[in-house]
């Protein structure tokens, strides 16, 4: 029995996973009732990294000098080349000491940084539908949360006119991600102006997560936040090899931009952290040094378009229309007229055998809506079209 006087903080109570719980429960039930089920819930890479980067990763594993403590802010080699990097993908300049900081993948940056920031009364402006991490960090903090509504008919973009002054008078910090997750938007560039004016005006800390910066289709070149003019005056962005270099095990990314944003943060891991191993971050360094020199040569951009189209043209001929996203691994799709995102959650995965994860989940604007992720070859996405069909959810 727990003993009474044992109890956790009470900013736990702003930490929140009781849907992706339940799903995980329901997933359990189907699968012992003999149902094959399709997991198109978590975005978790389905693919290795490149033969080349595991091979960097083994010789380095080799290499006792890689055994001692690193450092927590980054080897010099591996922040130099991300900054490269940053150069040859979006022209950004930054000085690998100061505006480079390694992370162990950019949740550990976005999860951190409002504990640099925020105190007690402190306003974080948060997108919603957003990443867990958005407001679990706020809640960690002990700052308030605004959440920054994002509505179709506003191309899932915020309305900073929309937001009360007081907001902005006491906000401190905002959380931006584009291409996004979970709703797969983008933002263009005058979006990015609008943003460093906003934030300027109202003296806001911009972060920006652009994790999904290489996962875009159709000729879609996601920008930086950073290439906009001022950007750098105002914020900060986050990047990781997650997801571009199917890296997501190793724990590797990194967050660039305003030198004083960043060393709060670099202050707080290394209270908490060594850094990275520096095996991890050799083979990182490889990976980023291949992709400076062979752009798009991991083919995983073409790998996600073809699993989009494959899902989504199935599903259209089974009566459920859903918007071709330009960028990431995931799908944002409207849910039938008269269900709940989490009834047809449910409903879809006790017909079909197929996990999707309820909009709910991720803010009160993602009620409606449903998440899948693109993490099944197109064989097994055809075999979820079939279910579909079958299951005549979209026949009633």
């Amino acid at each position: 029995m727990t003993e009474q006087w044992i109890q956790p903080s009470s900013r736990l109570a702003g930490l929140s996973s009781a849907i992706f719980t339940e799903m995980n429960r329901r997933k359990r039930a189907v699968e012992a009732s003999g149902t094959h089920v399709i997991d198109l819930g978590i975005g978790s890479p389905d693919h290795p990294p490149a033969p080349f980067i595991m091979d960097a990763l083994a010789r380095a594993v080799q290499n006792p000098a890689n055994y001692g403590y690193p450092t927590s802010e980054g080897s010099l080699r591996f922040r130099t080349t991300a900054a490269k990097w940053y150069k040859h993908r979006f022209d950004v300049e930054l000085d690998p000491e100061h505006e480079v900081l390694s992370l162990m993948g950019s949740q550990d940056g976005l999860a951190h940084l409002a504990q640099g920031f925020i105190d007690h009364g402190d306003v974080v402006l948060v997108p919603d539908p957003g990443y867990p991490i958005y407001f679990a960090s706020v809640s960690l903090a002990g700052g308030e949360i605004y959440p920054l509504p994002l509505k179709e008919e506003n191309g899932f973009l915020p309305d900073y006119t929309q937001i009360p002054a007081e907001i902005r008078r006491r906000a401190k910090l905002m959380v931006l991600n584009y291409p996004n997750n979970p709703i797969a938007a983008v933002a263009d560039r005058e979006f990015f102006v609008k943003t460093v004016a906003f934030a300027r005006e109202n003296n806001i800390i911009v972060a920006h997560d652009q994790a999904y910066s290489e996962l875009a289709f159709d000729g879609y070149r996601p920008p930086s936040f950073l290439e906009t003019a001022g950007a750098k005056d105002v914020g900060v962005e986050f990047n990781s090899l997650s997801k571009s270099f199917n890296m997501a095990g190793c724990r590797v990314g990194y967050i660039v931009g305003n030198r004083e944003v960043i060393r709060p943060l670099a202050v707080i891991k290394s209270n908490i952290d060594y850094g990275i191993f520096l095996a991890v971050q050799e083979a990182a360094i490889v990976a980023m040094e291949h992709d400076i020199e062979h752009p798009g040569d991991n083919g995983n951009a073409a790998r996600y378009r073809e699993r989009r189209d494959t899902l989504l043209d199935g599903l259209a001929e089974a009566g459920w229309s859903i918007p071709k996203p330009k960028a990431t691994m995931f799908v944002w799709a409207r849910v039938p007229q008269g269900w709940t995102s989490e009834t047809f959650a449910f409903t879809l995965l006790e017909k079909t055998g197929v996990v999707v994860i309820p909009g709910s989940a991720f803010g009160e604007q993602g009620e409606g809506y449903v998440r899948i992720a693109l993490v099944q070859p197109p064989d097994v996405l055809r075999d979820v079209v079939q279910r579909v069909k079958e299951s005549g959810i979209f026949s009633q």
